[in-house]
């Protein structure tokens, strides 16, 4: 049928649904047997997204190009698209692992099989569950089938060519919810879960240091081999990490102390050895700490060297001779070699202040100096307090004639010269201010050694007169102690008639004067007797 195109963008409609450039069309039709009003040709099945190999989703179209649906025919139904006007028709939360889709607005007279016919190209089917009314539900395979079958939603389904109301309905595609799908989404999500798992677990395992080789049974065998290995001083590690586990295990008793006790020596007879090894490492580390410090001293002289020169294409006679821009160059060069040495100049100062300290750490640790009593650790501090103030003086002098010095160039230099004379015045007032101040607390803690040492020399004092005291103390004891013996021997018998005739008289004046006298002891009891 040669039928003149009515319609001449419905072609170019279709071909861009598929995907297809469209072809221009002017008047004539390319092919004869094109039906315009049907959208088809005769005798050809219609090409539409329903077809195996085109998927029911149409490619991506334009967002200023509305998407167009198409007629699908069946062999039992015709599905036709609804109004593109119309809203998308509405849908639920997707629920995880959804393969199972909702179907309403079926026909009354519509059979399983007519459902499979029309879902069956979305992908393959797997359960129907009709209910006697319209609607059914439709489990697919795959999860990607369910999309296809909501691009069904909305479409008005007609069974053969009939229009009878039963043979008639809208279909509404939306998600539904089932447990099967959910059990089965749960098992891939552990499955899943379960192979990250795997994956870290080898990934962690890469990563970790090889777990040391199982250590063998104590034998006597084993005892010689290992015995052996103590001596090798290349196999001395893996050796002694067998006799420690021996020795952990339990494995010494009355039969196997001899053989034990000999590996011990074996591994005591390292001692030397590694001994000499740390010496050796340390006469290294000394030589190079030396040659540090020599080949640090090399380059501070020539740093000096450097700004020695600067300094000298500062002075007036040469700087006038100089650009603007050579100007500022030399100075800005003078600044970077100064603050280079002054940076190399702390580290060697450090250096030797480390060495100091180690000096000092050894003479605190050898024992003749530790046998030094208090007083004389204190006047040797006072010594030493005194030396740093002397120092520190002499420091303070000098910078102040380096102060003065500068203060007579500033006057006489030019107007670049103040920048560079005024920030080196004020390092230097911040160097003296320092060190008036560290002069002033050594002054302080020279006061309180001073002190301290008044107080030990006080103390002092007070024990040497309580030694005499005490001393004077112990004389007239050891000579009562003698007096007493001596009246104790000689005058029992003179003693006793008159102790009697003491206690017959009432009034007797010895006895008035022992009881009116404070005598509160034995001994001065015996004194009084014997005076009288």
């Amino acid at each position: 049928m040669g039928l003149p195109m009515s319609d001449p963008t419905a072609w170019a409609t279709a071909m861009n649904n598929l995907g297809m450039a469209p072809m221009g069309m002017t008047g004539q039709p390319l092919l004869p047997d094109f039906d315009p009003a049907l959208g088809m040709m005769t005798g050809i099945p219609p090409i539409n997204p329903m077809m195996p190999g085109l998927g029911i989703v149409p490619p991506p179209i334009p967002p200023d190009m509305p998407a167009v649906k198409e007629i699908i025919h069946c062999k039992s139904c015709t599905l036709f698209p609804p109004n593109p006007h119309l809203p998308p028709p509405a849908t639920r939360e997707r629920p995880p692992g959804c393969k199972t889709v909702f179907v309403g607005g079926l026909p009354e007279n519509g059979t399983e099989q007519i459902i499979m016919e029309v879902f069956e190209q979305c992908g393959e089917v797997i359960a129907i569950r009709k209910s006697k009314k319209n609607f059914c539900h439709i489990r697919f395979a795959e999860e990607f089938m369910v999309d296809k079958a909501l691009y069904l939603s909305g479409y008005r389904i007609r069974l053969g060519s009939s229009t009878d109301k039963k043979d008639t309905g809208r279909l509404h595609v939306d998600f539904a919810q089932a447990r099967d799908d959910l059990y089965e989404w749960e098992c891939k999500q552990r499955m899943l879960a379960r192979e990250e798992r795997h994956r870290r677990r080898l990934e962690e395992e890469r990563f970790h240091p090889p777990s040391p080789p199982p250590v063998v049974h104590y034998s006597d065998h084993e005892c010689s081999i290992v015995a052996e290995k103590l001596k090798d001083d290349t196999k001395f590690s893996e050796a002694v990490q067998t006799l420690l586990t021996w020795i952990e295990r339990g494995e010494v008793n009355r039969r196997t102390a001899n053989n034990f006790y000999s590996m011990i020596q074996s591994a005591n007879s390292h001692i030397r050895r590694l001994v000499n090894e740390k010496a050796a490492h340390e006469k290294e580390m000394e030589e190079a700490k030396e040659k540090f410090k020599l080949a640090l001293s090399g380059i501070l002289v020539q740093f000096e060297q450097i700004v020695a020169v600067y300094h000298s294409a500062s002075k007036q006679k040469a700087w006038d001779h100089f650009t603007k821009a050579q100007r500022k160059n030399i100075s800005v060069w003078c600044k970077q070699a100064e603050e280079i040495r002054n940076i190399h100049n702390d580290e060697l100062m450090g250096i030797r202040r480390e060495e100091e300290m180690e000096m000092s750490d050894e003479e605190i640790e050898d024992p003749s100096e530790m046998k030094e009593t208090d007083e004389s650790a204190l006047v040797s501090q006072v010594e030493a307090l005194k030396e740093e103030n002397d120092s520190l003086r002499w420091q303070l002098d000098a910078y102040r004639n380096e102060v003065e010095l500068l203060k007579q160039e500033h006057g006489k230099a030019s107007r670049d010269e103040d920048t560079t004379k005024e920030q080196q015045l004020k390092l230097l007032q911040q160097a003296l201010q320092g060190m008036q101040q560290h002069l002033l607390k050594v002054q302080d803690e020279y006061k309180k050694r001073e002190a301290e040492l008044e107080k030990v020399k006080e103390d002092k004092l007070k024990i040497e007169a309580l030694l005499e005291t005490l001393k004077e103390q112990q004389s007239v004891a050891n000579e009562e102690d003698k007096e007493r013996d001596v009246t104790d021997g000689q005058g029992n018998e003179s003693s006793m008639p008159r102790v009697c005739a003491c206690s017959q008289e009432k009034e007797c004046p010895v006895e008035k004067t022992l009881s009116n006298s404070p005598v509160k002891s034995e001994r001065e009891a015996l004194l009084v007797g014997k005076a009288f």
